[in-house]
C-alpha cells in the first residue's frame, strides 16, 4: 500500500487530516491539557510529544463533549477515566477484528490494492455502514441490559445475586503445542461462536472470553445451570471442539464497568479448575437454590481446599 493511499485511508477513518499538537487540541476545547493527556492514556493510547501534529478536529469535538458531560455533573473525573478504559479496551478489539478481515479481503483479493482511489472509495463507503452497525449494538445491548437493571429498580445496580459460571476448553495448552496457527484459530473461532450463541439463547451474558474460557452470568439458577449444562454437551457432539468442564456459583456479585468481581466469582473459578471434561461443578449455594427443581440431578462430592477456600462443597450437576 502506497504513502499517498494511507494518507488517504487515514484521513476518512479520522474525519480529517492531523493538524493539531496535544497543547493545541487541549486549548480549542477548551480542557485542561493535564486532563486531556489522561483521557488519551486511558483510552489506551500512547503518549504523544509537545511537538507532534497528530490530532484532528473530531478529537477537540470528542474533548468539547466530555467536558460539557462533565459540567452537566453526570459524572466526575474517576468514572470519566474508568468509562475510557472501558471503551479503549472493548473498542480496540472491534478495530483489530474489523482490520483483520480486511487484511484476508485484500489477500484474496490483491487487485483491490492496484486501484487506489478506488480502495479509497471502498472504505469510505464501508466506514459509516460499520458506524450504523457499532451504534445498532450499543443501543441494543444499552435497552437489553437498562431492561434487567429496571426490573428490579430497589436493587442496587452494581450488586446483586447472579448466577457465575466458567467454561473452558481440556487439554488447551497440548493443543496449541500440536496445532498451526490456521488449526488453532479456527477451534477459538468455533469455541466463541458456540458459547455466545448458547449463553445469549439462554438469557445469559458473556462478561469476557479469556482465549480457551468464557465468563458468563446468569440473572437465575435455572438459567445459570442450563447455560453451562448446554455448553458441555454441545462440545460433546461436536467433533472439532475439545471438551469443555464448567464451573457454576450463586450468590452476590459486584458488576463494575462491564467487569465482576467478588468471591461467588472466584469459587466458579476455582471449581471449574477441578472439575473433569464434560462436566459440571456447583458451590453449595447454587446446589440450594436448585433443590427440588426436577430438570436437574445434584449429586454431592467430598469438601475439596482450593486456592483462597477451605473445605469447597462441591457438588455434580446433571440433568435429569
Amino acid at each position: 500500500m502506497s504513502e499517498s493511499l494511507q494518507a488517504r485511508i487515514e484521513r476518512v477513518l479520522l474525519g480529517g487530516r492531523r493538524k493539531y499538537t496535544r497543547h493545541e487540541v487541549a486549548e480549542k476545547a477548551g480542557v485542561p491539557l493535564e486532563r486531556a493527556t489522561e483521557l488519551w492514556r486511558s483510552l489506551g493510547f500512547a503518549s504523544v510529544g509537545d511537538d507532534e501534529v497528530v490530532f484532528t478536529d473530531n478529537d477537540v469535538e470528542a474533548l468539547r463533549m466530555v467536558q460539557e458531560l462533565a459540567d452537566l455533573g453526570l459524572y466526575d473525573l474517576s468514572v470519566q477515566n474508568s468509562i475510557a478504559r472501558v471503551l479503549g479496551q472493548h473498542v480496540s478489539r472491534i478495530a483489530e477484528m474489523e482490520i483483520h478481515v480486511l487484511r484476508e479481503l485484500v489477500a484474496a483479493q490483491p487487485a483491490l490494492l492496484q486501484d487506489e482511489r478506488g480502495f479509497a472509495r471502498f472504505i469510505d463507503r464501508l466506514i459509516p455502514d460499520l458506524e450504523r452497525l457499532h451504534n445498532f449494538t450499543w443501543r441494543r445491548q444499552l435497552a437489553a441490559y437498562a431492561g434487567r437493571a429496571l426490573a428490579a429498580p430497589e436493587e442496587p445496580l452494581e450488586e446483586g445475586s447472579q448466577a457465575v459460571g466458567f467454561a473452558d476448553m481440556v487439554g488447551y495448552t497440548s493443543l496449541t503445542r500440536r496445532s498451526s496457527e490456521t488449526e488453532l484459530a479456527s477451534v477459538l473461532e468455533r469455541f466463541e461462536t458456540t458459547v455466545t450463541q448458547s449463553i445469549a439463547e439462554h438469557r445469559g451474558r458473556v462478561v469476557k472470553m479469556l482465549g480457551d474460557e468464557v465468563l458468563f452470568v446468569a440473572d437465575t439458577p435455572q438459567a445459570g445451570a442450563d447455560i453451562a449444562l448446554t455448553l458441555v454437551e454441545l462440545a460433546e457432539k461436536d467433533p472439532e471442539l475439545p471438551s469443555l468442564r464448567a464451573g457454576l456459583a450463586y450468590g452476590r456479585v459486584l458488576s463494575r464497568f462491564g467487569d465482576i468481581y467478588g468471591s461467588t466469582v472466584n469459587i466458579a473459578s476455582r471449581l471449574t479448575s477441578i472439575c473433569h471434561p464434560g462436566a459440571v461443578l456447583i458451590d453449595s449455594e447454587m446446589a440450594a437454590a436448585l433443590e427440588g427443581d426436577r430438570a436437574y440431578v445434584i449429586r454431592q462430592r467430598r469438601p475439596v481446599s482450593v486456592r483462597g477456600f477451605h473445605r469447597l462443597k462441591p457438588s455434580v450437576l446433571r440433568r435429569a
